[in-house]
């Protein structure tokens, strides 16, 4: 299973690049292949918009996307969620992902608790 690592990079020192990098690492150790922002080469001092569109690029072609922590705060992984989302993409919050068993990810018990309160509230 393909999946696009999300979450907030502006404003933050080294862009949040070590925390991108963990969380790659982490899951490419759980057998999944990994598409990491923070990987694409972009060239010398690019701007937001051309490093958006580098990103979604990569993003259509994933099977999921696994949110970082502070995702919702962050103006681009906001639009990769909505695109990822539009394009029926399995979301996930990525400190959930704890395995991948037959190509599907193995989800965390905290997990399967906020879904389960998410539908009741609904």
């Amino acid at each position: 299973m393909k999946l696009y690592i999300a979450g907030p990079m502006s404003n933050l020192p080294e862009l949040n690049f070590p925390a991108f990098h963990a969380e790659a690492a982490r899951l490419r150790a759980l057998g999944y292949e990994i598409v990491n922002p923070a990987e694409i080469d972009v060239g010398p001092n690019p701007d937001w918009l051309s490093c958006m569109r580098a990103d979604i690029r990569e993003l259509v072609l994933c099977d999921g996307i696994a949110l970082l922590p502070g995702w919702g705060q962050s103006p681009g992984a906001t639009l990769e969620h909505t695109i990822a989302r539009g394009l029926g993409l399995r979301v996930y919050q990525s400190r959930h992902i704890i395995g991948l068993a037959a190509d599907m990810p193995v989800i965390s018990q905290d997990a399967v608790v906020e879904l389960l309160d998410e539908a009741e509230a609904a």
